[in-house]
């Protein structure tokens, strides 16, 4: 059933787009109308997708989620649980494991709540929050996802650096960092603006590229490894198993709130369990072996964990022929990543009131990135360090939303209307999710709350909460502590009263649009 007309002309909402199919007239042809969906340019912003157009399948979900993993810092975060946790091989492999099948597992089960509104999870979450409560939880994953796009940004720059004097001698420098990184940032800000159609085809061509290469350079560590040395590595302690857990899960849960955004052109039918599964099966293909991999080259070149450049490592410990493309194809998987999460930066900056088309929202974060990315190659004097430090942050700051937004989901499968497409645009009182002056003071509370003492909990280079030496403290469970808080605190307050169509203030109707007679142009 197709969704009614959602309130005009709000929230950066596109005017062309509409939420029912046109009405068929005597010379109508029964052929579908082309939506955003099809369009190469996708113009649908925040306005939730109509059925009609909802013609995604859920296997395009697998090289998106793959493509979400195709990061070198991941062999950066495995060389970190060597050399700074003090883990060995199969520690290494089985907190991988743990922490990709826990945080992809939560991308997977609330980017159902995609499929059930058609919406972007910035939008949804206006349900859980209310229309001007979603404001404050918004703000902060909007300014994570500056940080995030920042260190991507940055370790793309520096693969593309490293290609450049692998190839041609040429070293790095002020003006070349300049150019590298408002290169890397101008490709992401396309790519992003392109939208769905572009993103997928892009991931999936990725996905088999970066396959055939990574199996290449499995097959070069396994013939030249020294592999007496590293399984001869005692184990580390269970506090330090435990952390490295969170460490790598951090990365997981902030994609949490993307979920949504990909899932909603699913149609109705799409059965939620195979979303989990290709979700999570998606992101472990790529996980594990690549943090395995920067543990196992750790062993070797103990310097991967504590480098300034994040990449520049591969030229020494790969041969030129394995480097250089397999670092192109990281470049592309770099560009892939920050251009999902500019993609859905988009959305958020609409949500938030930013009076622009997706397309041009997303040059908010690309104008930041580029700004963040150069003082931390130029001014910062360790990358691992501001990179571990923004993933405990990170975890914190997303883990509370979760928290509040998984059990409003749980509650909203027993509702007949799930979510309101016109209560969703609404933002004044005439909202079915005005709540209380536009709050809905209970996921308020719970989130506010488990955000404070989630930070509690964290400590990192720029910040030690008072929390950090109880035993969540010391074993970096803080992100997993602010989740349980966030909805057990949201699930023993009183359930929030939406409102239903007779509680709401009657809007005053908009003027109609003068229709041109007959015969003349435009009618």
């Amino acid at each position: 059933m197709a969704v009614r007309p959602g309130v005009a002309g709000t929230d950066g909402a596109s005017p062309a787009s509409s939420f029912a199919p046109p009405a068929a007239g005597p010379d109508a042809s029964p052929a579908p109308t082309a939506g955003p969906v099809d369009e190469t340019v996708e113009s649908r912003g925040i306005e939730p997708v109509p059925d009609h157009e909802r013609r995604g399948r859920v296997r395009e979900l697998f090289p998106t989620w793959v493509a979400a993993n195709i990061s070198v810092l991941l062999l950066t975060m495995g060389a970190g649980l060597v050399v700074f946790n003090g883990l060995n091989f199969w520690q290494v492999l089985l907190a991988a494991a743990i922490a990709g099948t826990v945080s992809f597992g939560l991308v997977g089960l609330l980017s159902v709540s995609g499929k059930w509104g058609g919406a972007p999870g910035a939008m949804l979450s206006r349900a859980t929050f209310g229309v001007r409560g979603n404001y404050f939880p918004g703000m902060i994953l909007w300014v994570a996802r500056f940080g995030w796009e920042t260190i991507n940004a940055v370790t793309g720059a520096y693969a593309v650096l490293t290609v450049l004097r692998l190839l041609f001698g040429i070293r790095s420098n002020t003006p070349l960092i300049v150019v590298t990184l408002l290169a890397f940032v101008g490709v992401t800000f396309l790519v992003s603006g392109m939208g769905r159609k572009v993103l997928n085809f892009c991931n999936t061509w990725s996905t088999y590229l970066f396959g055939l290469f990574t199996v290449l350079v499995l097959v070069y560590l396994i013939t030249t490894m020294d592999w007496g040395e590293v399984f001869s590595r005692p184990a580390g302690g269970t506090a330090m198993f435990i952390a490295g857990i969170g460490t790598i899960a951090a990365g997981g849960i902030s994609w949490i709130p993307t979920g949504p955004d990909l899932a909603r052109y699913l149609p109705h039918s799409a059965q939620g369990r195979k979303i989990f599964g290709t979700t999570v099966s998606g992101a472990l293909l790529v996980l594990v072996p690549m943090v395995l991999m920067g543990g196992v080259m750790s062993v070797k070149e103990p310097s991967l964990a504590k480098a300034d450049d994040p990449v520049s490592f591969l030229g020494e410990a790969l041969p030129g022929w394995l480097a250089v493309p397999y670092l192109i194809i990281a470049v592309i998987g770099m560009v892939l990543i920050n251009s999902l999460s500019m993609y859905s930066a988009g959305f958020t900056a609409q949500t938030m009131g930013v009076k622009l088309p997706r397309a041009w929202a997303v040059s908010i974060n690309a104008a930041i990135s580029l700004v963040g990315g150069l003082l931390l190659m130029l001014v910062a004097k360790s990358f691992y360090g501001s990179f571990i430090s923004f993933l405990s942050l990170l975890a914190v700051s997303f883990s509370a939303w979760v928290g509040v937004y998984g059990v409003d989901m749980l509650r909203r499968r027993r509702k007949t209307v799930r979510y309101d497409p016109d209560g969703l645009l609404d933002t004044t009182r005439s909202s079915r999710y005005w709540y209380v002056g536009g709050f809905c003071w209970q996921a308020m509370t719970a989130w506010g709350i488990a955000l404070l003492v989630g930070l509690g909990f964290t400590k990192c280079e720029w910040f030690a909460g008072p929390l950090v030496d109880t035993w969540i403290g010391r074993n970096g469970l803080g992100w997993a502590a602010t989740v349980l808080l966030a909805a057990v605190l949201y699930a023993v307050l009183p359930a929030a009263r939406e409102q239903e169509a007779g509680d709401r203030p009657v809007r005053e109707p908009a003027e109609p649009a003068a229709v041109a007679p007959e015969g003349v142009p435009g009618a």
